[in-house]
């Protein structure tokens, strides 16, 4: 059977990721559509580390921040950046783009959520932003939707998703209302689920493809400190994720991490994540 594949990264910046070995990767890698987070580049950059591929991509609105962007082998039916209130700044961490999977409409979304700082103004922008994913997600999600969001979402959901959970129970990224808007996200749908700080929503019923995939392990991890032996000790978070919806979800065949050999082989802080989508 056919297959679409999806890979996600955060490439740390387009420039520095072609220069240090995302090409070479990227010929051996076979994919059909390319999500990347932190692109900070404009147009141009993009064109020159992706040559041949059709490209849709939001800037930030701060240059050399954030960007998000899409890169796929045929050109994208559609595409969107509209996100969240009108007065909240999203550029450059939300794109959509609508491709076809055998007879069926696909979206595709490349995300990248605030890294945020806990009881800063910083948090209070990924707040907002966690707010407005989860209206998103009850908007692709509709009926029987064939919907995706990749990307870097900066929160680790469980204790499985960061191999230092314990020392970072108090920092952005493993806070419990932040991972209480994925128990949310990810919980049965219309079901009433308790979130892990204690509240209480509605579940959207979205699959975390990789937690389904590899079951009631560690990681796989998908983001290491550069500092000190974190690559090389595994001491990692897995940040970065395929959200399907639930009749995508069923099409899964492969998932992968893409992590380096080694820690001179890397060129991003982050592994791709890299999924097969059946037709």
């Amino acid at each position: 059977m056919p297959n679409l594949r999806i890979a996600s990264v955060n490439v740390n910046g387009i420039r520095a990721a072609a220069r240090n070995g995302m090409s070479s990767w990227l010929d051996a890698a076979d994919v059909d559509i390319l999500t990347l987070q932190e692109v900070r580049g404009q147009d141009e950059h993009l064109e020159a580390a992706l040559p041949g591929w059709s490209i849709i991509h939001d800037e930030a609105t701060a240059k050399g921040r954030a960007g998000v962007a899409i890169a796929s082998r045929t050109p994208a039916l559609a595409s969107r950046t509209a996100f969240g209130a009108d007065d909240f700044d999203s550029k450059g961490r939300w794109i959509e783009g609508d491709f076809l999977l055998g007879d069926r409409t696909i979206t595709v979304v490349s995300a990248y959520v605030h890294s945020g700082e806990a009881d800063t103004p910083k948090q209070d922008e990924k707040w907002k932003f966690l707010d407005a994913f989860g209206t998103r997600l009850v908007e692709l999600g509709r009926d029987d939707a064939l919907a995706l969001v990749t990307g870097d979402l900066n929160v680790g959901h469980r204790e499985l998703d960061i191999k230092n959970w314990r020392g970072n129970r108090k920092k952005a990224g493993f806070l419990p209302r932040e991972r209480a808007y994925f128990d949310r996200f990810l919980g049965d749908r219309d079901a009433e689920i308790a979130g892990v700080d204690g509240t209480v929503g509605i579940g959207l019923g979205w699959v975390d493809i990789g937690r389904r995939f590899h079951g009631e392990v560690e990681g796989p991890y998908t983001w290491w400190s550069m500092r000190g032996q974190a690559f090389d000790n595994d001491t990692g978070w897995r940040i970065d994720y395929h959200l399907a919806t639930p009749a995508l979800a069923e099409r899964v065949e492969t998932y992968s991490v893409a992590r380096a050999a080694s820690y001179a082989d890397r060129w991003s802080d982050h592994a791709p994540v890299i999924v097969d989508y059946s037709y």
